[in-house]
């Protein structure tokens, strides 16, 4: 992360449940190098007691603060589908946005596509063949990404 430099950079925020059922938010930047290479660099898990935006933002602030960043420099972000991230009025992209109008939203896909993934597979149990058949063709898919 030495070679940000206090340069522009995207967030990545995820969260879910533990195998304890507790909530985990994790926090990754994505930003380009002085040598023009996107990087993506992991800077939290992070226990979350509440899920609702306001408390996904301070934690956010608090996670940058521990690596010398702020929100100022964030341009982008990236989220989930979930309403607490994705909404319309007080959900995280807003008060991010409202803060750094600079901060455009993007959703992730790749999100989508493990949902869509996820549902496929569940109706494939019925038969051992048709899952063998269903994983090789979902692993020469995933060879695009």
């Amino acid at each position: 992360m030495k070679d940000l430099n206090g340069d522009y950079f995207a967030l990545l925020v995820d969260e879910s449940f533990d195998v304890s059922r507790k909530e985990q938010m994790a926090i990754v930047l994505r930003y380009v190098d002085k040598k023009g290479f996107v990087v993506e660099v992991f800077i939290g898990l992070v226990h979350v007691k509440d899920t609702n935006a306001l408390s996904l933002k301070k934690t956010i602030v608090n996670v940058l603060a521990q690596h010398s960043l702020s929100l100022s420099y964030v341009r982008g972000q990236c989220h989930d589908g979930a309403s607490n991230m994705q909404g319309d009025i007080n959900d995280l992209k807003m008060l991010i946005k409202k803060e750094r109008k600079s901060a455009h939203s993007i959703h992730c896909f790749a999100y989508q596509l493990q949902l869509t993934l996820v549902a496929v597979l569940k109706k494939m149990r019925s038969s051992g063949r048709t899952c063998v058949i269903g994983f090789k063709y979902f692993e020469y898919v995933g060879s695009f990404f």
